[in-house]
């Protein structure tokens, strides 16, 4: 009977790659704690983000790799994570934040606010520690879908963010009256972004989601000049009118360094009582705008009446309804989103045009 080495173990496992990064996981670093029991073997993928939308895959190729080695009989494979920085540089804002994602669209009334608040969700959920910043100072919606409305006590002089659904959440909506208009020019509405960046106890996070105002205005310039982002989320509808202004505000951010990381098409289709789909805002849109910009499309969002109610009632669909439709399709693209980001970290990718599988 053979023995079994952690050599001949590691040597089966050379064998697998990272379905992304396209190198094996032992290069990578990605095996930790081989333990070996006679015929047994345990071992740990440590995968670079908790969201990898891959890790069943990998899991069984790891498995089936080690079950060859000679001698061995069972194996056992744990999946962990250790979430990668950008290696972008947040320090002057006294921010601790591995990842800053954006999530911005061309014109109002397109879903940007859902998407942001369940792509925190769902990356929170993974076991990311995640905050969530309502930057859309004119439209501060992020209160309301989240289900909060006030924040905890300050603690010395920095304000500590709400907390829901495991995501830590700042808003300018905590800080007015209902209803109160807030009739700001561009160095007020900088000083506000900047202050929620460096006057918030935000603390150690791995992902940072700030949701945007629509448009190409004083916000997203103020925001991409105050902070490092890893790149941006453009939401659309499939619709023309819509597809126009979201080109828009891709070809700005492209214009200001910041990486693309995809688009995400919202209210795609309706599905109907018999299983039929019906194109209300037109169809395929959204992909023909990524393949346009030759940037990653990251996936259809249906429209469901669950994703208004939960929006309005403060209980996001990701969070309440996590088998709908809608929040499948939300969860499916945070793990795109988190993938994306730690291929671009891995690889030093400045650009972020990045092919993923499946």
């Amino acid at each position: 009977m053979s023995t079994v080495t952690k050599e001949s173990v590691l040597s089966a496992l050379s064998t697998v790659q990272e379905p992304e990064l396209h190198r094996d996981l032992v290069t990578l670093n990605m095996i930790k704690d081989i333990v070996i029991d006679g015929s047994d073997v345990s071992f740990t993928v440590e995968l670079t983000t908790p969201a990898c939308p891959l890790r069943g895959r990998i899991q069984s190729e790891a498995k089936a790799a080690v079950v060859k080695v000679p001698g061995v009989h069972n194996v056992t494979v744990k999946l962990d994570a250790r979430i990668v920085s950008d290696g972008r540089d947040r320090a002057v804002l006294g921010l601790n934040v591995k990842n800053a994602i954006a999530v911005a669209s061309g014109k109002g009334g397109v879903g940007k606010t859902t998407v942001s608040v369940n792509l925190a969700i769902a990356l929170a959920k993974s076991g990311a520690k995640v905050g969530l910043l309502d930057a859309d100072i004119y439209g501060p919606n992020v209160p309301i879908m989240m289900g909060v409305d006030h924040l905890p006590p300050s603690v010395g002089e920095k304000m500590m963010p709400a907390e829901v659904y495991g995501v830590k959440v700042m808003s300018i909506g905590f800080l007015v009256k209902p209803g109160q208009p807030l009739i700001w020019r561009g160095p007020m509405l900088h000083s506000a972004i900047r202050q929620f960046l460096t006057d918030v106890e935000w603390g150690e996070l791995d992902y940072l989601v700030i949701d945007l105002p629509p448009g190409t205005g004083d916000a997203q310039l103020s925001l991409a000049q105050s902070v490092a982002l890893s790149g941006v989320v453009i939401v659309t509808l499939p619709q023309a009118v819509s597809l126009e202004d979201a080109t828009r505000g891709l070809e700005m951010f492209k214009t200001l360094n910041v990486p693309i990381i995809g688009v995400v098409e919202n209210m795609s289709y309706l599905e109907l009582p018999d299983g039929t789909k019906m194109d209300i805002f037109g169809t395929g849109g959204g992909e023909s705008l990524a393949i346009k910009a030759d940037v990653p499309f990251l996936g259809n969002i249906p429209l469901d009446p669950s994703v208004r109610k939960g929006g309005d009632g403060g209980l996001p669909v990701v969070a309440t309804l996590p088998d709908s439709a809608p929040a499948r399709a939300l969860s499916a693209i945070a793990e795109k989103v988190a993938a994306s980001l730690s291929v671009a970290a891995l690889t030093q990718g400045s650009g972020m045009t990045i092919k993923m599988v499946g």
